[in-house]
């Protein structure tokens, strides 16, 4: 269990969203109605807000959630080239080195990227902390053999455990400084 530096509990909507929007892609209306349910008091942990962040994406609809997977980037995309990635998906790339493709890697990613989204009709999603380029492609090449909805959920899964990696990194930053 992480503790907050500051309390959640402690700020206003305007402050809680500015401080927690991000954690889920472009997507700020998670933070907003976690806010209104008026249950950030209850979120002790970093694992509780995660939790609280979670059940404001799974009770949206099939159309918010999709939006939410839309709202990722590509892996390895034409994105980072252009720096035109947010901050925390910029650096997440550049930890597992894919900014660091070989034009073979790069080359791969692209193909893998299109023929997903045409499949699916979002990006592959994938939580890169901790993984290596190679690994990240063969676990690429694996799910892009899956059904939409085993891969729906799957993405969802993975937006979770980014969020869960983001509000991690966030307290150690306030911590940090």
């Amino acid at each position: 269990m992480t503790l907050f530096a500051i309390s959640p509990a402690v700020l206003d909507r305007e402050a809680f969203v500015a401080r927690y929007g991000g954690v889920y892609e472009h997507s700020p209306w998670i933070a907003e109605r976690a806010f209104d349910a008026g249950l950030i008091e209850n979120a002790t942990t970093v694992e509780d807000l995660a939790a609280l962040l979670r059940t404001q994406v799974e009770a949206s609809d099939a159309e918010q959630q999709l939006a939410l997977l839309r709202a990722h980037p590509d892996l390895a995309g034409k994105l980072g080239i252009a720096d035109a990635l947010t901050e925390a998906s910029a650096n997440e790339q550049a930890e597992a080195g894919l900014g660091a493709c070989t034009a073979k890697e790069f080359e791969h990613f692209q193909i893998l990227n299109r023929v997903y989204k045409e499949q699916f009709g979002f990006p592959f999603i994938f939580a890169v902390t901790g993984y290596s380029r190679k690994t990240i492609l063969e676990i690429f090449e694996r799910r892009v053999e899956n059904d939409r909805e085993t891969e729906f959920s799957e993405a969802l899964k993975q937006v979770h455990r980014i969020a869960l990696l983001r509000l991690k990194a966030l307290v150690r930053e306030k911590a940090n400084s």
